[in-house]
This record gives C-alpha cells, structure tokens and sequence, in this order.
C-alpha cells in the first residue's frame, strides 16, 4: 500500500483551509499533517512536520510568495503550490521564480485541484490555463532575444513530447497518446529540461512557444 502525500494547508481563511483539507483527503491519497494561518506559521509548520508538498496563500499574512522561497530554499524535494485568487503574471513570474511547482486559482474543482496535484506529485508542473496564456501574451510582447539553447538541440522525439505538453497533456496521458511508458515519458521531458535549461514544463513550453512566433 502506497503512503500518503503529507500535505501542509496555509490560507488565513479557516473554512477555506478546512474546505481544501477535506476535498484531497477524500481523493485518499492525501493526508493534511498541519495547517497555518500566515507565512510565518506555515514556514515553522513545515521545518517541524517534514511534509512533501505545501499549499499556500499568496496574499496571507506574511506573503505567501516569501514562505515558498523560504521553504523550497530550505528543501528543494517539498512540492509548494500557491492556491490563490491572485491573477496577477507578477505573483505567477514570482512563485515560478521562488520554485513553486503549481499555481492554481480557487475556483477550481475539488476533482481538478486532486488531479493537478497528484500530477505535481509525480513531477509535473501547473499554472492554470488562463494564467499561462496571459504570460504567454506578456513574452509576445517583450522584445525578442536570440535563446542560447533553442528548440534545434531537441531530438525529434523530444519535440514531439514537447508538443503534447503543450497541449496540456500529463505524462501519463502523452505515454497512452504515443504508446510508451510513463517512465520514458519522464525520461524524454527530463532531457528537454535539461536542454533548453528551464525548471520545469510550463517554462518549456513558453520558451516553445516564443521560439516559435
């Protein structure tokens, strides 16, 4: 039996906090260790309960944005998701940039909220849709720069990954498309990290998609 996802819920509005706490537990896969009110308490909460991902506020008490630098600085391994209603390309250019893996606007489902982070958990990177697009609008209109690694030093294959991502397809879900296993999947998305020398997916594909105007 596999172990759950130990899960730290930061947001200074209880019934919300209670209101996610509940929605993963029920996908069974989750267990909420901790929960915090501010930055601060979310930060000291984590360095004590030692859990692998932590859901946090950007505009709580204390910046939700400094609590997921402070925490990835302190360990790279924990999977921070801001869970906001800020719509903002700075706060998402910010958490990207203090190594959040996932930025998801409260209006999610409870179902699509489960399902993007159980994809985190298995290495994946999110920004909700509209949000990618708007940061996608924003690098349109900055002046282009020559990319030292472009798409060229991708193998066939890779680009082919690649184009499904940016579809918005999961591992698992290009490993069905392109009948494959999801471990060489993994495999082929780690070398076009690597290779165009991003963090993770959703920077792949903007610098994919900027390459290609």
């Amino acid at each position: 039996m596999n172990r759950k996802i130990r899960v730290v819920i930061a947001d200074d509005h209880p019934m919300f906090r209670s209101g996610v706490a509940q929605a993963i537990k029920s996908a069974g896969s989750f267990d909420v260790v901790g929960e915090a009110g501010n930055a601060q308490d979310a930060v000291q909460l984590t360095q004590r309960l030692h859990p692998q991902m932590v859901l946090l506020d950007v505009n709580m008490p204390g910046c939700g944005l400094q609590a997921a630098a402070a925490i990835v600085s302190a360990d790279p391994t924990i999977h921070v998701v801001m869970l906001t209603v800020s719509e903002t390309e700075q706060s998402v250019n910010s958490a990207l940039e203090a190594g959040a893996k996932g930025y998801v606007l409260k209006g999610a489902s409870s179902v699509e909220l489960v399902r993007v982070l159980q994809g985190i958990c298995e290495g994946e990177a999110y920004v909700t849709p509209s949000l990618a697009a708007k940061l996608l609008t924003q690098l349109r209109q900055k002046p282009v720069v020559r990319e030292r690694n472009t798409l060229s030093d991708l193998t066939s294959r890779e680009e082919e990954i690649l184009a499904h991502a940016a579809r918005g397809l999961t591992n698992k879900e290009i490993a069905r498309s392109l009948t494959l296993s999801e471990k060489t999947v993994k495999h082929y998305m780690t070398n076009v990290l690597h290779k165009l020398q991003v963090r993770n997916r959703v920077e792949a594909v903007i610098q994919m998609r900027r390459q290609l105007q």
